[in-house]
């Protein structure tokens, strides 16, 4: 006895196992559309991954590098201001000094030229005393600042802090109630305009420095950026283009599975 079978089961199993693979396929594509990451699992790429987040732990480090540098440049800035006006302040000293040290002025003008140099001198000492960044002082004592300026351990630049206070720059005693000791006043503000211009030159040239340091960390952050983006980033062209063909094959999948139950139906109909 013949036995009569309707052999739509494989083409309908073929059919399914391809629609849910696809439709798996699809849910992928939409979650790098939507994320805007292709990496949104370690299994899409491990070692990508893996390579990925070093970069990104790098490229955080820098940016934080950047900020840290940039305090650095503010208080070189701040340090800058604060020797500008101590060195306007010496040159008034000297020109006061100057005027004493001539015997054409009497006791009583070198009395109220005394008066404005002591007025000066409280001035340096209150910029030594009272000029900070973030409540420290930076021109009341000496000591090491360290400045990370990179991602990774041991990358640091130092700049230092200055003292200028009358007494380290040689003017505790300054008088010019008489010609001779208005003549020794230039001397000492000689040695103290000395002073100011040589942390005025260290203080420029730690401002360089840091300012071509930051430079290069910037770029050298941009060029991580990018490779990191060649790993992470999707090609959404590409990606709209893999959505818009598993969107077809989808359909057609369905319209397979369609048809062959279809078709079922139809040839159980002959029968009744």
């Amino acid at each position: 006895m013949n036995t009569l079978k309707i052999q739509n089961q494989a083409w309908t199993a073929f059919s399914v196992n391809r629609y849910q693979k696809n439709q798996s396929e699809t849910t992928r594509t939409l979650e790098k559309l939507s994320g805007g990451d292709k990496l949104t699992r370690a299994a899409n790429n491990a070692s990508g991954l893996s390579i990925s987040e070093t970069m990104r732990g790098q490229i955080r480090g820098l940016a934080k590098a950047q900020q840290n540098m940039q305090d650095g440049i503010s208080v070189l800035e701040v340090t800058d201001a604060g020797l500008q006006h101590v060195n306007s302040v010496l040159q008034r000293m000297r020109e006061l000094a100057v005027q004493s040290s001539t015997d054409t002025v009497t006791n009583d003008d070198r009395v109220a030229v005394e008066q404005e140099l002591n007025q000066l001198l409280q001035s340096i000492n209150d910029t030594s005393k009272d000029l900070e960044f973030n409540t420290q002082n930076i021109l009341g004592n000496v000591r090491p600042l360290y400045i990370h300026v990179g991602a990774n351990s041991g990358q640091k630049m130092r700049i230092d802090t200055v003292n200028i206070s009358t007494s380290q720059l040689g003017l505790a005693i300054a008088e010019i109630s008489t010609r001779e000791k208005a003549e020794e006043l230039i001397s000492k503000v000689d040695k103290a305009q000395s002073i100011i211009s040589k942390h005025l030159a260290t203080t420029g040239s730690d401002y360089e420095s840091l300012m071509h340091h930051k430079e290069n960390v910037s770029n050298t952050e941009i060029s991580l950026q990018r490779t990191e983006s060649l790993i992470r980033d999707p090609d959404m062209a590409l990606e709209m283009m893999d959505f818009v063909k598993q969107g077809i094959r989808q359909k057609g999948d369905e319209l397979l599975i369609k048809q062959t139950n279809q078709n079922v139906i139809d040839i159980l109909g002959l029968f009744k």
